[in-house]
């Protein structure tokens, strides 16, 4: 083949890569916009991607999180071990909500759709949405074991040959506080599958191609080649970092030591604290999955995920520690923990490539299950009446940590990805009203860069009635950590507007005529606050982000409170710095 030949044919196999990665992400787009719970429809988090028949993952949809997107990478071999994809037909949709063969814990439905073409199957499509409630305890750290979480779906038949299992459905509706919702949002991940084997088909056709095969060999070699190229750049050798969480019924450690060698980079968690009795473990997957994602954002950002490109990226996780739960153990808020992972990477990569790495962020969402009705109020008192029933999720987030040369993002979920649920929504469904929810002055780590800011938010129950929160939040006690000189980010709070603090963790009653406060943590800084720009600080000021006062303390820049910047005053601040 001549050297023209062979650059047309590597053109040819990039473009039909694109239009792969355009096939996912309009199955994403349509579970999206099929969807029955807010989780998905309105915060976007699941995930959609195309598999071979081997169950490697070839693309994944733009749209989606990192724990959902690299636990699924793992998923579909555990349906092919069930079902080989020689006994599959058309119409076929299988479906497990089991936290070790999906993406952690029960409330991730996974469903896994064969794809045919001229009568042949020719690869697989799978997705997975969080959906709002599985029944059990609710969403929650309360759960002493995963059998109290929620229903436990094995891998199963959830449509055969296009026919629904009934039997299936039936338990399902049986089990769940929200049947109708569920049941809907079964039907949806189904049909966004479908959707995509249907797009796959076209692209098949116009291509004129009889197997994915050929494609999957090419993204395979090149993503590998590619990303194996960018550890080559990383200076080698071995860097520890170690972070801590709140805990539920103590704070947790983590601990990581990093070692870049030629054909990959290798984790080990010795040293990471042990099991805990409630919900916070992390089955193993969904460590590797974040874990890996911290790697490539600072490694290898601009090569797509896939099974090659992640192959690289190995974890050694060692038995009882608190990211490799083993079944039964309670995993419902798996996350809390796990979304401080990519931090603890970035503690490693950032004593090698420290111009690449971001400091801290807020980091753990904090989705707030709220529930009234009668499994919180029981009978009505007096002439107050029940508020109905209902169960909400609603995800917000804190501020992301500094970047070298850029600010951290204001309540912006990293490393989640979902997107931040309008109130208004929210509200559209439960008997919830949002009477607060703005950014939160001076949360930002103070830096060369500034942290992103959280955000305060002040939730009660329409006519002032009793409800509960299943709080699942973190970065209370352990604050955001800045780099090289930036200031720690701020600790989040939880309390009534009455004045009680609550706890951080577990199932709480808000009493009637009272509100939920919470104040999410800031992103911290990067850097020595003094040699950040003055007119940034006195933006900062006019913006409401950064008090005057504290630009007078922490950045040594003078600014009046409508944020005019004092050139001569704030030279005089900042003239001891200079001499030191």
């Amino acid at each position: 083949m001549s050297h023209e030949t062979n650059a047309l044919a590597q053109i040819h196999r990039q473009i039909m890569w694109n239009r792969l990665i355009a096939v996912v992400e309009e199955q994403a787009q349509t579970m999206i916009r099929t969807a029955f719970s807010t989780t998905v429809r309105e915060a976007g988090d699941l995930s959609a991607g195309i598999f071979d028949l081997h169950g490697r993952m070839m693309a994944q949809a733009v749209t989606g999180t990192p724990g959902h997107v690299n636990s699924m990478a793992e998923s579909v071999g555990h349906f092919l071990r069930k079902f080989p994809a020689e006994a599959m037909q058309p119409g076929d949709h299988y479906i497990t909500n089991d936290p070790w063969l999906g993406t952690g814990h029960l409330h991730d439905l996974t469903v896994v759709t064969p794809a045919f073409h001229d009568d042949r199957i020719v690869g697989l499509f799978a997705n997975t949405a969080h959906v709002i409630d599985v029944g059990g305890l609710g969403m929650g750290p309360e759960g002493r074991s995963v059998f109290e979480e929620g229903m436990y779906i094995p891998i199963i038949k959830c449509f055969d040959r296009g026919r629904a299992n009934e039997t299936f459905f039936d338990f399902i509706r049986a089990g769940s506080r929200l049947p109708v919702e569920l049941e809907g949002d079964i039907y949806s991940l189904c049909a966004c599958n479908d959707a995509g084997a249907r797009r796959l088909i076209e692209m098949m056709d116009e291509f004129e191609m009889d197997s994915l095969q050929p494609l999957a060999d090419f993204i395979f070699d090149s993503s590998h080649r590619a990303t194996l190229a960018e550890i080559a750049r990383l200076p080698k050798g071995s860097y520890r970092s170690e972070i801590r969480s709140d805990g539920y019924e103590e704070p947790v450690t983590l601990k990581a030591a990093m070692t870049i060698l030629d054909d990959g980079i290798e984790v080990d968690y010795a040293g990471t604290s042990g099991l805990s009795s409630r919900g916070i473990n992390v089955p193993p997957a969904y460590c590797r999955a974040y874990s890996c994602f911290g790697i490539k954002c600072v490694v290898a950002p601009e090569i797509p995920n896939n099974w090659a490109s992640l192959a690289p990226f190995r974890m050694k996780i060692p038995e009882g520690c608190i990211l490799n739960a083993p079944r039964p153990y309670p995993v419902s808020v798996r996350h809390v923990i796990g979304h401080l992972l990519p931090d603890l990477m970035m503690g490693c990569l950032h004593q090698a490539v420290p111009e690449r790495v971001t400091a801290e962020g807020a980091s753990a969402l904090w989705n707030p299950p709220l529930r009234g009705g009668s499994s919180v109020s029981g009978q009505a008192r007096g002439n107050r009446p029940v508020v109905a029933d209902f169960e909400i999720i609603t995800f917000n987030s804190g501020g992301t940590g500094a970047r070298p040369t850029q600010d951290g993002l204001n309540a912006t979920a990293f490393p989640s990805g979902v997107r931040t649920m309008p109130v208004e929504a929210t509200e559209n469904v439960a008997p919830i009203i949002f009477w607060t929810k703005e950014l939160r002055p001076d949360s930002g780590g103070a830096g060369r860069t500034r942290g992103g800011t959280g955000q305060t938010m002040e939730i009660g129950a329409k006519g002032d009635l009793e409800f509960a929160v299943n709080a699942t939040f973190d970065r209370i006690a352990n604050a955001p950590k800045g780099r090289e000189g930036g200031l720690d980010g701020a600790p989040g709070a939880v309390a009534l507007q009455s004045g009680k603090t609550l706890r951080t963790k577990g199932f709480q009653i808000i009493p009637d005529g009272d509100r939920l406060v919470l104040k999410l943590p800031g992103g911290a800084g990067m850097g020595d606050p003094t040699t950040r720009d003055p007119a940034l600080v006195a933006r900062d000021v006019r913006d409401g982000l950064v008090s005057a006062d504290n630009a007078r303390a922490l950045y040594k820049v003078a600014v009046g409170d409508d944020g005019t910047l004092d050139d001569a005053a704030t030279a005089a601040l900042r003239l001891p710095t200079r001499h030191l």
